[in-house]
């Protein structure tokens, strides 16, 4: 658990009138009890971790794309596919920051419900 996790943690805790131990078991007990919803919320984040993943893979390549378009570039050398390649990071940097969005936005609400528990 880093910093932010043990607090927040702390002070879910400390509003139930818990300690930290009764706390954990209550909230494992209760994601025992439903495991559909504790399998499916977990599979979400790692849905949108994989495609946070996907997304730096495709723009790591494209990089290399741009890096190639850049020395025909001032080798002087025509890019006809410049424009496709400047959509293609477009679309890259757009699911990146989608699935960004998406992570967070689960971690919020998982937060907000109390986690996953």
């Amino acid at each position: 658990m880093n910093d932010a996790e043990l607090a927040r943690f702390t002070a879910a805790a400390e509003a139930c009138e818990m300690s930290n131990t009764a706390f954990l078991a209550y909230a494992v007990d209760k994601a025992a009890r439903d495991l559909n919803r504790t399998a499916a919320e977990i599979a979400a984040e790692r849905q949108v971790i994989d495609e946070l993943f996907a997304a730096r893979r495709h723009l790591g390549r494209i990089h290399g794309l741009f890096n190639q378009i850049v020395k025909a570039l001032n080798s002087g050398a025509d890019v006809p596919h410049l424009d496709a390649a400047t959509q293609q990071v477009a679309s890259a940097a757009a699911r990146m920051e989608d699935a960004a969005d998406a992570l967070l936005a689960h971690r919020d609400s998982a937060a907000d419900d109390g986690g996953a528990a």
